[in-house]
């Protein structure tokens, strides 16, 4: 060893064994740790630790996405059928609110509506020739192109 460290102070007969494995070759070495593994059943690979991200990532894709986003991105050619689901959608968008949301697309039609209301939601839009929407999961942040 090139570099000694500070090591606990070992019981003479370890330090004999350290000393004896010291003089050994690779290969020697290599030969010595499989006749350990056999003999003792064990391996010397390192133990694996699960990363945090994997196991955050793992329990996102077990939760269900609980609440959704719609959001509009393109009112498409059929304007009126589209101002006419969103004042249906949303009864308190007057005439002109409506219009407004459907020019300045994207815009968000729903924020944090149930699974059930923004299938409901999406399936209007889509009947009124709606050129493209999202559906964005709060949960996990996948992005739905329709």
């Amino acid at each position: 060893m090139a570099e000694e460290t500070k090591q606990p102070k070992l019981p003479k007969k370890l330090e004999s064994i350290i000393t004896e494995i010291e003089k050994l070759t690779i290969l020697e070495a290599a030969d010595l740790v499989k006749a350990l593994q056999e003999k003792f059943g064990v391996t010397a690979a390192a133990p694996t630790v699960v990363a945090p991200a994997a196991v955050a990532e793992e329990e996102t894709k077990k939760e269900e996405k609980n609440t959704y986003d719609v959001i509009l991105q393109s009112a498409g050619e059929n304007k009126i059928a589209v101002i006419k689901v969103l004042r249906e959608i949303k009864p308190d968008l007057g005439l002109k609110e409506a219009k407004t949301l459907t020019e300045e697309a994207p815009k968000a039609i729903l924020e944090d509506a149930k699974k059930e209301e923004a299938e409901e939601v999406k399936k209007k839009l889509e009947a009124a020739g709606i050129a493209r929407m999202d559906l964005l999961s709060q949960i996990n942040t996948d992005i739905f192109y329709l």
